[in-house]
């Protein structure tokens, strides 16, 4: 169910931020969603957020959280601020286990780019009936063990120097063959995704 949050929600019209309403704009059309899809991702009713959009209402803090979510970037984007470059170097460290299913990950590239970059652990075990299908591209590249690969009806048994390179919206699922689990590193590009979440099997960002 929308909502139709009432001016009271957030700052008056004299506390407008400047180029607030026409940034909101900007980045739901370059998201290419549709006021309607919008607002449903938020919670909001299409008619609220068009106010948003012509500046004749402002949001409060928890819609602009939810506004930056759908849109794939930052509340700070949003509000038009200077936001310092990220470190492009990452240093190297151990990857620990995911709170489900034991599925490891380890950023190995700097945060909000449009490639994001892991190193990631498969722990052994049938994964089978975890099936994702998303928007945008996913590239692995196996580091140690034996890892299988399901694209579509397809079945692929990739080793150490292996690698993958495939359409997430090809139904796709990995495995470990390798008793120990399997090594890899793994980059994906999920196209405005809400959240932004890794479509891993078992891990814990998995159900999205």
């Amino acid at each position: 169910m929308t909502t139709s949050p009432t001016g009271a929600d957030g700052p008056n019209d004299d506390q407008e931020v400047a180029g607030l309403a026409a940034r909101l704009r900007e980045h739901r059309l370059g998201s290419r969603l549709t006021l309607e899809v919008a607002a449903a991702r938020v919670g909001l009713s299409p008619a609220y957020l068009s106010r948003l959009e012509t500046g004749r209402r402002q949001p409060s803090l928890p819609v602009l959280l939810g506004l930056a979510r759908a849109y794939g970037t930052s509340v700070s984007g949003l509000l038009g601020e200077t936001v310092a470059e990220p470190d492009p170097i990452v240093r190297g460290g151990a990857v620990e286990p995911g709170r489900a299913g034991g599925w490891g990950y380890r950023r190995a590239g700097a945060p909000g780019r449009a490639m994001q970059a892991l190193h990631v652990h498969v722990p052994p075990g049938v994964q089978d009936a975890v099936v994702r299908v998303h928007p945008g591209e996913e590239w692995l590249y196996v580091l140690r063990g034996a890892l299988r690969v399901t694209l579509g009806e397809r079945v692929h048994h990739l080793g150490p120097g292996d690698s993958a390179h495939y359409d997430s919206l090809t139904p796709h699922c990995l495995a470990a063959e390798s008793e120990d689990g399997v090594e890899l590193l793994f980059i994906h590009t999920l196209l405005q995704s809400p959240g932004g979440e890794l479509c891993l099997g078992g891990g814990p960002s998995a159900g999205h």
